[in-house]
Order: C-alpha cells, then structure tokens, then sequence
C-alpha cells in the first residue's frame, strides 16, 4: 500500500477499507509514514468526515497500535469517566474514589491542559512528589492496592494517538467529531473497561460549539463503545460557566480534597452534584446498582462517609504523593498575587464566555502556549458569583491569582469581555440537558455534521 494513494482516496470522498486504516495507523505508531502525508490524510478525514465503520476500525486499529492494559485475575469490574474538556472541572478528582469506594475498579488515563481547558495530569503534579508517568505493572499494582490510579499516557500505550493527536493539534484538524473520537475511545478502550461514562461538555465552554455536533460527537462514542463490548453512556452536561468555586491546577485539587471531606460552600454546589450523577452512572455500568439514581445515593453515601477520601489518600501516597499538604490546602496555596476583578454595573449575571475565561486561567500561567511548557502550580481564579446572581457595581467576581504581576493585564481583559450583567436574570442551563445511551444513540446518528 502507499499512503498517497490513501490520501487520495479519502480526499475524493472514498470510504477506506479496514486494511488500509491498519496501514496508516500502523505507520504512524512507527513513523514509518512522513507527517506530511499523516497530516494531509487528516485534513481529508477532517474535511470529507469518516464512515461509522471507519471510526470503529480507526479507533480498534489505534486501540491495539501499543499495550492494553490487562485485568486477569484483579477481581474488579473496570470503569472510568472521559471528560472533553472543561473550566474548574475537578469531577476526576471525585467520581474515580467514589467508584472505587464501591467495589469497582478505576485505571483512569488522562491529559494535560489543551487550549482553554485544563489537565488532570498538571493538577495532580501539583501534589508534592505525585508520580503521573508509571509503567502499566506500576499501574496495575495502585490498582489492586487501591482500587483506583490515575496516570499519563504511557510511550506504548496507543502509539499512533499520540503521533495523530499531535499532528491534528498543529494543523487545524482538531474540531472534528469523526477525529475527536477514536482519540478519545481508543485511550479508554485501551484501559480494558467494563463500563465507561462520557462528560460530554456543551454550552460557551466546550470545544463544540454546535449543539448538533456535540450531540453526534456523543452518539459516536457510545456507538463506539459498545461496539467494542464496553457499556457505554454519554451525558451531555453544561459548560457555561466554571464548575465549582477554583479554576486552576493547585486550586482544583484543594477542592477536590475539601469535597471529599465534606468541607462545604457555596461554590462547590455544582460540581459536587455533577460529580455524584457522573460516580453514579459508572456505579451502575459497573453492576453495583440497579439503577443511575440509586448509584447516585450510593455515591452520596461513600463521599460522605468518608470512602472515597480514604481511597484517594492511599492512591496519592502509592504514587509517591505527599498527602500532607493536603492538611491545610489553603495554607498550601501560595501565589505571589492576588487581584479582583469586580461588577462594572449592578445587574444579574447573566451569561459567561467560559472559554474565554479558561483563556484567562491559562494567561494566569495555569496553562501552556505549547507542548512541554511548565504550568505554574497556584495561577488560576476562584469564582464570587455564578449565573444568576444579583450584583453590585463593585462587588468581586473573581479573585486572580499569579505568580508575575504583569500576568493580570490580558485576563482582566478577557473577563472584561465573557462576562454579561444585565437588568433582568436570564435562564441557567440545567447541569445536564441530554443523556445518550445505546438504548437512543441511534437517533442522533442519522445526520452526521460535516466541519
């Protein structure tokens, strides 16, 4: 097979067979195929979009491009949860312990901050001495110990993500559904899961701004998923503004650890509750309740019980955190500056630009301008108010924080143009607007959205 011939193909609106998407995805694990003739195949895919069994036979040839992770004998049923990407979306954090606080078994692999969004990785690096990078046998030994891990893609585990993933970033292939899920379920499916939740963002935050797109994007995964034998939900859930009070890497754990030690306020309302649905969900696709409701009150029972705390501890610690900065998290947080950015008028908060406020918490240092950039471990915002709120002229919105003062200036501007006081409250989106099963997946699958 030659790959120009390939290209030409998808450019012309061909369908692949399975053998030559086995051929570009093998090449792009060992390199043998130029990145010039990957990223021209990419913008083909991107712009003459994929067949269902195109994205099945992607993703399954990238799944097996490197290790999977194997289970034999941990006598776990295996779950986890996918994000596609938000602002103070700290749920990780939360719903990986809950999960494992109920018997399952959670081999969570995530990212790093892309654009707007935030990382996990870089959130848990903050953590003194916590190891993201581990070998899949390091992996799986803070899995039986624990029941949970949450780690960085290893060099072997799906090789050709990697390379695609990289290549997609750099020439504008990002925002396609048909690209954006094998990326994602070839990871997860990697993992060996029995059962997988998907936090499928919608609203001014999400990388889809198309209702429409997001919807599909969802359907795909799940379609995807089930496909390959893993129980499969996608809840489409609203990013119109930060979940919870902190945006940040430090900030964000701080959070988590107060949550899971049932440390209240007011901030934390929503993303405590997005977090026990999502924990739900995966309880029930794991087969520990009969219903998402019931794993909802289960996930409830273990956070506030202290479960779930335990197991994130002990995880932090076999990883080599050091769980004492968690005895004061706030005393922990030590940025150089701190500013407010307050109401220009009196009014209700009406709307929020949340990716130019995700664009804000990366300009604080809390993100990266390119791969392999340093993030600062305490820049970020914590939020004053949320949507609906009466305000003040004057009154803060958001607390800034940076380790450079000069750092305020361009996010200060940015909220100065996400932010929307008006004289009358507008509706806040529900936290989740749509659940997609396999039971309905189909529906949203008839009329794929072409970029």
């Amino acid at each position: 097979m030659h790959a120009i011939d390939i290209i030409l193909k998808k450019r012309g609106g061909g369908e692949l067979t399975l053998e030559e998407i086995r051929f570009l995805v093998a090449g792009a694990a060992d390199q043998s195929i130029p990145p010039e003739q990957l990223s021209a195949w990419l913008m083909a895919a991107f712009l003459r979009g994929l067949t269902l069994d195109e994205v099945t036979g992607l993703t399954t040839a990238m799944r097996y491009s490197g290790e999977v992770f194997d289970h034999t004998g941990l006598g776990r049923t295996t779950v986890d949860k996918h994000s596609t990407g938000g602002v103070g979306d700290s749920t990780s954090f939360l719903v990986a312990p809950i999960a494992a606080a109920a018997g399952l078994a959670v081999p969570m692999i995530s990212g790093r901050a892309l654009g707007h969004t935030g990382g996990t990785l870089d959130k848990l690096e903050t953590i003194p001495g916590y190891r993201t990078q581990l070998s899949l046998t390091e992996a799986r030994r803070v899995l039986v110990l624990c029941g949970a891990t949450m780690i960085g893609q290893t060099k072997d585990l799906v090789p050709a993500d990697r390379v695609l993933y990289d290549l997609r970033d750099r020439t504008g292939s990002v925002e396609s559904p048909f690209l954006i899920c094998p990326s994602i379920m070839s990871k997860k499916l990697a993992e060996g899961l029995h059962g997988l939740v998907l936090d499928a963002k919608t609203g001014s935050g999400a990388f889809l701004k198309d209702p429409a797109a997001v919807r599909f994007l969802a359907a795909l995964m799940v379609d995807i998923g089930e496909r390959s034998g893993t129980r499969t939900a996608a809840l489409l859930t609203s990013m119109d503004q930060p979940l919870g009070r902190f945006a940040g890497n430090w900030l964000e754990i701080w959070e988590a650890v107060d949550l899971l030690s049932n440390r209240w306020h007011p901030m934390y309302e929503d993303i405590r509750e997005i977090s026990l649905i999502l924990a739900g969900w995966m309880i029930y696709l794991g087969g520990k309740a009969g219903a998402p409701v019931e794993g909802r009150d289960l996930a409830e029972t273990l956070l506030i019980d202290g479960k779930a705390l335990d197991i994130f501890l002990r995880m932090v610690e076999a990883q080599g955190g050091d769980t004492s900065a968690f005895d004061d998290p706030g005393s922990f947080h030590q940025p150089k500056f701190r500013r407010e950015f307050c109401a220009s008028r009196s009014g209700y908060l009406a709307y929020m630009d949340c990716a130019k406020i995700g664009w804000a918490v990366q300009r604080l240092g809390a993100g990266r301008e390119r791969a392999g950039e340093t993030v600062n471990a305490h820049a970020g915002l914590e939020m004053r108010a949320k949507l609906g709120t009466r305000v003040r002229a004057g009154q803060p919105l958001f607390t800034l924080f940076a380790d450079d003062e000069a750092l305020f200036d361009e996010p200060e501007r940015l909220l100065a143009e996400a932010v929307v006081i008006a004289d009358q409250p507008a509706p806040v989106p529900p936290l989740i607007a749509q659940i997609i099963t396999a039971e309905n997946k189909n529906q949203f699958l008839e009329l794929p959205p072409r970029p």
